[in-house]
């Protein structure tokens, strides 16, 4: 009766070990998967930032040139 006891346990902590294994490989993908989608998204923050201060200074250039012009053209309108 003890030896069957034993044995239905050991059965049970041979399933529990393999349950345990399954879920620790599956958050090792989810742990893999966040750390891509958190680069992609650094990546795409770094871009975004990159295009702002790209069309700031567009903008700047562009606002100059349309000052230059109405100067140049004695401020008047066509």
């Amino acid at each position: 009766r003890l030896q069957n006891e034993v044995r239905q346990l050991t059965e049970k902590l041979a399933r529990v070990n393999e349950n345990l294994a399954r879920k620790i490989a599956s958050r090792n993908e989810f742990d893999r998967t966040i750390a891509e989608t958190e680069a992609a998204y650094l990546k795409i923050l770094e871009s975004s930032q990159t295009l702002l201060s790209v069309l700031k200074r567009e903008a700047g250039n562009l606002t100059k040139a349309t000052a230059s012009e109405q100067k140049s053209s004695g401020g008047k309108e066509s």
